[in-house]
Parts: structure tokens; C-alpha cells; sequence
């Protein structure tokens, strides 16, 4: 099974799970630092793998008044600040070719959106930096068509792929996790990474911004967990009511901790047992 190291982290679906987790975007730098530590601290205690996510720039908010972000030469202030402070390891994502030669001078992981994972020239941009790719399944897309994309890559030159799942439209505004779809990604022998926080969404369910179903994140974990994955994404905001974006979704900071154990003594039970 293939297995993706970044730093003395090891992404592998037979390795111990990881977690992805941060806020779903910059607001400012004392908040992402603030969040940061915390996380780092209780997944140390943890004994869990940690890379810190945000997005500097949401590029696809429902509303044009919607806050998108702080833009890419503060996020990439803020993101050196983290890893200078924090040691951390970083994952964002890119929406355009002009970021990413930017990006991957502080990033760990790029991530490449749901939206945007057939957008070859954008494919090729981030393959080109050598980074670990996390990338996300979109939404109208079956697992086995991601095996054209994961080709993409590999003509790219780029093989540490990890392929994330974060959810299926059905019908209207509303997204499913496909469990046996998600047997099949892992199959694809890839790391695989499930997107708890976008897959509990209600895309535009509030008529000009997304809804969410975040008190189901715990659930949605243990039964991603439950398939051996390399890891969940998970994001967190310490009062998500106030969160600038995507707040229905995510998980209170003061949460996060209780989901985890629950998910190590999981991930430690199946992982335990013969293919």
C-alpha cells in the first residue's frame, strides 16, 4: 500500500490514522495561531499525526458578499508564522496557477479543491512543485473516475497522491458519504483521507450560504475510521456560530479532543485486525 511521508508523518491507510485538521479559513493570524497550538497540543497528547489546514482564499462561496479570506501574501505571512512558532506542518489549497509557485514555498501538502480536481493545467502546476497532492474527490464524480485523474498526476511526474473523499451531491443540497464508494477509492492504492466537516454541508441550504449538520461529526468519523483510512480532515473554529465561513460544518474546538479519542481506540481496534 502506498505510503506518503511528510516529515515524520506517514500517510498510509495501514499506518496509524493522521488527522487534517484547522480552520476553514484565515480570519486572523492570532486566532490561527491560537487554534493551532491548541491542536498541536492535544493531538500530542494524542500520540496523533498532525497537519494544520486553512485556506487563505475561498474562491467558491455562495454569495459575492461572502468573506472569502485574507488573500495570498498575508496568508502566506500567517502561514510562516505558524510553522516558524509552532513547527507545524501545512496543508492549503490553490485556485489558480499563479498561486501555487507561491504556496508551495510554505506549504507541506497542497490541496487541490473538489471543484477544481479535472482542471489539468492546474493538475499539472501543483504536480510540478513535487509537493504531496491531497485531492479531493468532487462531489459529481464516481470513484473509479478519479483513476483518470490520479493518471493526470503520474504524467505529471507526481506521484504522492492522496485521494480525499468529501461527499456525493444528491439531489438538491444535499450531500451523502457513499461508504462502498469509498472502499473502492481505497482500493485505488492511495491514501485515503475523508473530509468529515465539507461532507456534513448543506450546500446553499441558507439560501445564500451553506448549511451544516456538525452535531453528526462524531458519526461521521467513527465510520469513516472504521474502513482504515490514512485520515480524517477535520475543521474547528472555538465558536463556530461566529466562524466567517462554513460555521454550520464545523466542529467546536473544545470538541475536537472527544472525537479524536473515540477515533484512536477505533482506528487502533480495526487496524488491529488481518486484511
Amino acid at each position: 500500500m502506498k505510503s506518503i511521508s511528510i516529515k515524520n508523518i506517514s500517510f498510509s491507510n495501514s499506518s496509524p490514522i493522521s488527522i487534517i485538521a484547522g480552520l476553514n479559513v484565515l480570519e486572523d493570524e492570532d486566532m490561527a495561531l491560537n487554534v493551532a497550538e491548541k491542536l498541536k497540543n492535544i493531538t500530542k497528547k494524542l500520540d496523533i499525526p498532525f497537519v494544520f489546514k486553512a485556506s487563505f482564499d475561498k474562491a467558491n462561496r455562495s454569495s459575492v458578499n461572502s468573506y472569502r479570506g485574507p488573500g495570498l501574501e498575508v496568508g502566506i505571512k500567517i502561514f510562516q508564522s505558524l510553522k516558524d512558532k509552532l513547527n507545524i506542518p501545512i496543508i492549503t489549497d490553490v485556485h489558480e496557477i499563479y498561486q501555487v509557485d507561491k504556496i508551495a514555498e510554505v506549504a507541506d501538502i497542497i490541496q487541490i479543491p473538489a471543484f477544481l480536481c479535472r482542471q489539468t493545467d492546474l493538475i499539472k502546476a501543483v504536480c510540478e512543485t513535487g509537493l504531496p497532492i491531497n485531492l479531493k474527490k468532487a462531489q459529481f464524480l464516481s470513484p473509479k473516475q478519479m483513476i483518470n485523474i490520479i493518471d493526470k498526476c503520474e504524467s505529471f511526474g507526481n506521484k504522492n497522491i492522496m485521494l480525499c473523499e468529501r461527499g456525493s451531491s444528491f439531489g438538491y443540497d444535499n450531500l451523502v458519504v457513499d461508504f462502498l464508494g469509498m472502499s473502492e477509492l481505497r482500493n485505488l492504492d492511495k491514501p485515503l483521507i475523508l473530509d468529515v466537516t465539507h461532507s456534513l454541508q448543506i450546500p446553499g441550504g441558507l439560501g445564500d450560504s451553506t448549511g451544516g449538520r456538525s452535531h453528526q461529526a462524531t458519526d461521521l468519523a467513527l465510520a469513516g475510521t472504521a474502513l482504515k483510512l490514512a485520515g480524517l480532515f477535520i475543521e474547528v473554529h472555538p465558536d463556530p456560530d461566529k466562524a466567517l465561513c462554513d460555521g454550520p460544518s464545523t466542529t467546536k474546538l473544545n470538541e475536537f479532543e472527544g472525537i479524536l479519542k473515540k477515533v484512536k481506540a477505533l482506528d487502533n481496534l480495526v487496524k488491529s485486525f488481518d486484511n
